[in-house]
């Protein structure tokens, strides 16, 4: 028997004895990764966030100071970014919930398997295709000579105008995400015994009754879980509101990369950036206390 060859039998042997080595080994080279190069970058982006840039060399000026972060509370124009695009992914995110509650429900209580499958697909169909062309196909859609003024005007009906104003970038943001909120309430309807609804109905609970007392509080961490990322999702975007909402319709993403790119400004661009992970901490940290976790 060779020298390796023991060796190995000895390594297997050692491993066999003890499984916390065998899951340590096992688990080290991707938290490696985590560690090393995503953690490590977000810390450094955090940090940027704390320097400043000199505005006649344009390098970046490694002095501790709050001034970007005074900038963007105490400039109307920022608090106006951020409120503004709070107050759209909350919209999204509620749009979202209410069209795909009745959708999910009937994928998993009262659609056939065929069906459900064939739906499942269909739900699923556009997140194959590139974000960019659902994006453009949606500019095609809403522009004053696409196809939904046309539609408009064989119809008799007033043309709608919605390119490039803040109601089409609320229609382009529900539909790119509401797969990601179908799929966490139908796994959550799923999970919802049979019985349970045979039983609401046998003690005399209405549709809404049952809906309210039983359904909703068993469904509400797969709603959650689907609002981490219609609220996420659309917290960080900035190509959407950029090509459907134009240049007036500034969302934070569109603000960092601004500061970033087109300014030369990197840690103004990096408080930003803090500003959106933080208001994304709190909003996991609700979502926890709802039990979202436990549906994804």
């Amino acid at each position: 028997m060779s020298v390796i060859t023991r060796t190995r039998q000895r390594a297997g042997a050692a491993l066999w004895r003890r499984p916390w080595l065998r899951g340590a080994l096992t688990l080290s080279p991707p938290l490696a990764w985590f560690l090393v190069i995503y953690l490590a970058s977000l810390v450094a982006m955090l940090v940027t966030a704390f320097f400043t840039v000199n505005s006649l060399t344009g390098n970046i000026v490694y002095n501790w100071t709050w001034s970007n972060f005074s900038q963007i509370f105490t400039q109307p124009v920022y608090r106006q970014i951020i409120w503004r695009t709070l107050v759209m992914a909350v919209l999204v995110t509620v749009t979202d919930a209410v069209v795909a509650l009745p959708f999910a429900f009937f994928l998993a209580k009262v659609a056939s398997r065929r069906t459900r499958q064939a739906l499942l697909a269909l739900v699923l169909l556009p997140l194959w295709a590139s974000y960019l062309a659902r994006v453009y196909a949606w500019i095609n859609i809403l522009s004053d000579k696409g196809v939904l003024p046309e539609v408009e005007k064989h119809l008799g009906l007033p043309i709608s105008h919605l390119a490039y104003t803040n109601t089409a970038m609320w229609i382009v943001f529900c539909y790119l995400w509401l797969p990601f909120m179908i799929v966490p309430i139908y796994g959550a309807f799923e999970r919802v015994p049979d019985s349970l609804l045979e039983a609401s109905s046998d003690l005399g609970a209405g549709s809404w009754s049952t809906f309210r007392r039983v359904l909703f509080p068993m469904v509400l961490p797969g709603i959650v879980a689907g609002s981490i990322f219609t609220f996420s999702l659309t917290l960080g975007d900035f190509i959407t509101p950029l090509l459907i909402g134009g240049s007036n319709s500034n969302f934070i993403g569109n603000a960092i990369y601004d500061s970033a790119l087109n300014g030369g400004d990197l840690p103004f661009a990096a408080a930003l950036a803090f500003v959106s992970i933080a208001i994304m901490a709190v909003y996991l940290f609700l979502a926890r206390l709802a039990g979202a976790f436990e549906a994804l």
